[in-house]
């Protein structure tokens, strides 16, 4: 049995590859996304201390390392949460930080305490058998106080030598802030972040 270019089997085979390509088309085309949109930028905080270029730490002035602090859930996201009562938060829409506020804050306190002491500051990573002191602790507060419209950043710092805990403190800072968006959220937050790591570091020189 032959079948010729016009018989019904034909045009019906034809008719299901074009849909098929009609769709895949489509597909291609953009239909289909994988992921949620990138946001716009990426926010982030830093030290407004600085470590000179050439400038050598040596561990015979006492080694300290700092750890990431631990963080309660409304902190472990790169999302900039917002207290709005005593038991509430939100997000801050569109803001994300470039990491989590954990590590952010261990990097501001890590390169304050670099510029204002004179000891050797590791973090969790690269020591191995010599850690000297231990700067641990947890990250209480990291972002905006709706109410009082403010950042907010604490800290409970605990300092943990080889023979157990040497001492513990609870550092906090406040800055003001204008608007609540991811354009004035940042900004606040690093002047408290930083204010929480000078008293870390003038702390640690007393220790």
């Amino acid at each position: 049995m032959t079948m010729n270019g016009n018989s019904p089997l034909r045009r019906s085979t034809r008719a299901t590859l074009l849909v098929a390509g009609l769709l895949s088309a489509t597909l291609l085309g953009g239909c289909v996304r994988f992921g949620a949109k990138p946001p716009a930028s990426l926010l982030t905080v830093e030290s407004n201390a600085r470590v000179a270029p050439g400038t050598v730490a040596a561990a015979d002035k006492g080694v300290v390392t700092i750890i990431e602090p631990d963080v309660p859930k409304a902190l472990s996201t790169v999302r900039v949460a917002v207290r709005t009562g005593d038991t509430s938060f939100a997000y801050v829409p569109k803001a994300y930080w470039v990491d989590t506020p954990r590590n952010l804050f261990r990097a501001v306190v890590a390169e304050t305490v670099a510029s204002r002491n004179s000891v050797l500051v590791l973090d969790g990573g690269q020591f191995s058998a010599a850690p000297g002191k231990r700067l641990t602790g947890d990250l209480v507060e990291f972002g905006i106080d709706a109410r009082a419209r403010q950042a907010v950043v604490t800290y409970d710092a605990t300092l943990v030598g080889s023979g157990g805990v040497l001492s513990k403190r609870r550092f906090t800072a406040t800055a003001p802030v204008r608007d609540i968006d991811s354009n004035g959220v940042a900004p606040a937050i690093g002047v408290a972040a930083n204010g929480v790591a000078v008293q870390v570091a003038d702390w640690l020189k007393t220790l």
